[in-house]
């Protein structure tokens, strides 16, 4: 699909549409994590087999497969056609982009990338941005522009 067939879809400016956001946000982030780390556990059992097959190679993979497996999750789910993991459509929230056009694959493991980045430099305070900014973005949402948005009103 080309981006001149996708309808552009800016946020809400309506102050309603980011109430709550941020606690819902926090929610979210604990059932995704939760989530991935069930995820991790088979992929694992396929790691342990492919480095069987592999001689040792395999093996390898397993300290980045965590990062792997939470970069696929988020990248298929934030980035696929609901524009929210599971925990944020549970949480009734989803990301946006502040020029109008969906979420992607590349642009959902980049916004993830610059939340762990932030979060291992600045330590988790640096969450506490969003109780200063405009519709309480973080600085991941701010760098990358994007915002989270109650679904209901997005």
């Amino acid at each position: 699909m080309s981006m001149h067939n996708q309808e552009l879809r800016l946020p809400s400016q309506d102050w309603r549409a980011y109430q709550g956001v941020l606690s819902r946000r926090v929610f979210a982030f604990i059932i995704d994590y939760l989530i991935v780390a069930l995820l991790w556990i088979p992929a694992a059992v396929v790691v342990f087999f492919l480095g069987i097959l592999t001689l040792g190679l395999g093996f390898f993979l397993y300290p980045v497969l965590f990062a792997l497996v939470a970069m696929l999750y988020f990248g298929l789910t934030v980035g696929g056609r609901e524009q929210a993991s599971p925990g944020m459509r549970i949480m009734g929230v989803a990301i946006a982009r502040t020029d109008g056009r969906p979420m992607d694959f590349l642009t959902a493991i980049v916004h993830l990338a610059i939340f762990w980045i932030a979060n291992a430099l600045l330590t988790p305070l640096i969450l506490l941005i969003g109780l200063f900014t405009d519709r309480g973005r973080l600085l991941h949402d701010l760098l990358i522009g994007t915002v989270t948005v109650r679904r209901d009103m997005y």
